[in-house]
């Protein structure tokens, strides 16, 4: 498996994963994602022999990106990495990319000596991520409540 950063012409690939990834990953267009990574401060995928297999997208603080999940972190926190989706593709869950991803995230986070925010869905629940994250030493400092759901806000000191 090789990681690197991710490129606009693996937009498509980031799609398809993130589509996977639903509710939990939050719908976007092809052209948010390229949004996204040129909002990017830290964009990572994992590859196989050219394929996809998963993905880390993070923004630092105070881009025009208009989530208002990310808001609430810019309304608290002067400096942070902000997780806005991690996905891998169904077909190769449960074989360490997600770790060796967010292994990645940390080690960004430590040479940048600021907090990693992310947030997990609690309505619909997602307890597969919820439990990931709390691996990764994430705690919830609040929760958010949207009209069609609930999202417990997360961060990892």
């Amino acid at each position: 498996m090789e990681l690197r950063e991710l490129a606009h012409h693996d937009v498509a690939s980031i799609w398809s994963i993130n589509e996977q990834g639903l509710p939990g990953t939050g719908q976007v267009s092809e052209q948010e994602l390229t949004n996204l990574l040129n909002l990017s401060a830290l964009s990572l995928g994992v590859f196989r022999e050219g394929a996809l297999l998963g993905f880390v997208i993070c923004l630092p603080p105070q881009t025009s990106y208009e989530s208002l999940n990310y808001a609430w972190f810019n309304q608290r926190f002067d400096a942070f990495l902000y997780v806005d989706r991690i996905a891998v593709a169904h077909e190769h869950r449960g074989h360490g990319i997600g770790s060796m991803l967010y292994e990645h995230v940390i080690a960004s986070s430590h040479e940048l000596a600021v907090p990693v925010a992310a947030e997990v869905n609690v309505l619909p629940p997602n307890p597969g991520s919820m439990r990931f994250h709390e691996r990764f030493g994430f705690k919830e400092i609040g929760e958010l409540h949207h009209k069609e759901k609930s999202v417990s806000m997360l961060l990892r000191t």
